[in-house]
């Protein structure tokens, strides 16, 4: 099978596999230039509300693959970046499900994703010094704002890779399952978040990424959706909530 991205939509949960298991997973420039426009579709769906992205068998993504690069890395930055981009601005929730390798350009796709849950033994690394690559703007804040400046320096100074644990401590990641964990509880949190008021996540998710200039729009939305007397009334009666609003319209 070539490299590319496969997905599919269960139970409101879409899935999107990076699948080149040759080179593990490793991103080409045709992979990096289909995800926007994937994105782009399943934001459309009714039927979604979460996505997950996630890498073929046992690894998540050991980066852009190198041997698509020469002569042409800086278009390939570009192209990652605009697929990092399309990524991070996904209106409803995204969660990446890390196993093994997440270097390079997988982390910035993991990073662009507002969960990380990784099974131990994963590795995490970001590379660009172990290419004489400068790592873009956009890519450095968005890693500074999970782990911090100094730890945000460690990765990119000397581009060694840490694990699962130490990648919890510093904010890169949300939990570490044991092996064998992960699906079952990538599952498990996806029902949650399902079952929860898409209003709340979506203005969540906007006010979290900085834009904070919209409290009007979301009080308007909050009152024409219904969801807060529904959210209450299922309370009240010891119920699951019925929530109607979503952010397809």
């Amino acid at each position: 099978m070539e490299p590319q991205l496969l997905h599919d939509v269960a139970d409101g949960v879409a899935t999107v596999v990076v699948h080149h298991p040759a080179k593990r997973n490793a991103m080409t420039a045709g992979m990096w230039r289909a995800l926007p426009p994937l994105l782009d579709d399943l934001a459309a769906d009714p039927a979604v509300r979460v996505l997950v992205l996630t890498g073929e068998g046992a690894t998540f993504c050991a980066g852009a693959d190198i041997s698509t690069l020469q002569g042409c890395a800086e278009e390939a930055q570009g192209l990652a970046v605009l697929a990092e981009e399309a990524l991070a601005a996904f209106p409803k929730p995204t969660l990446a499900a890390v196993r093994g390798h997440c270097v390079g350009g997988g982390s910035q796709l993991a990073a662009a994703c507002d969960l990380r849950f990784a099974e131990e033994g994963a590795l995490f690394g970001v590379t660009p010094a172990k290419l004489g690559i400068v790592y873009p703007a956009s890519s450095t804040r968005r890693l500074v704002a999970l782990v911090g400046p100094a730890t945000a320096k460690y990765l990119l100074f000397s581009g060694e890779l840490i694990g699962a644990e130490r990648a919890l401590r510093t904010g890169l990641v949300d939990e570490v399952l044991p092996e064998g964990g992960l699906g079952g509880r990538v599952a498990e949190f996806c029902r949650i978040l399902v079952a929860r008021s898409q209003l709340t996540q979506a203005a969540a998710k906007e006010f979290a990424n900085g834009h904070t200039d919209r409290d009007a729009y979301w009080a308007e939305q909050v009152r024409g959706s219904g969801d807060t007397a529904e959210g209450v009334a299922a309370f009240l009666e010891r119920r699951q909530p019925r929530f109607t609003w979503t952010t397809s319209g």
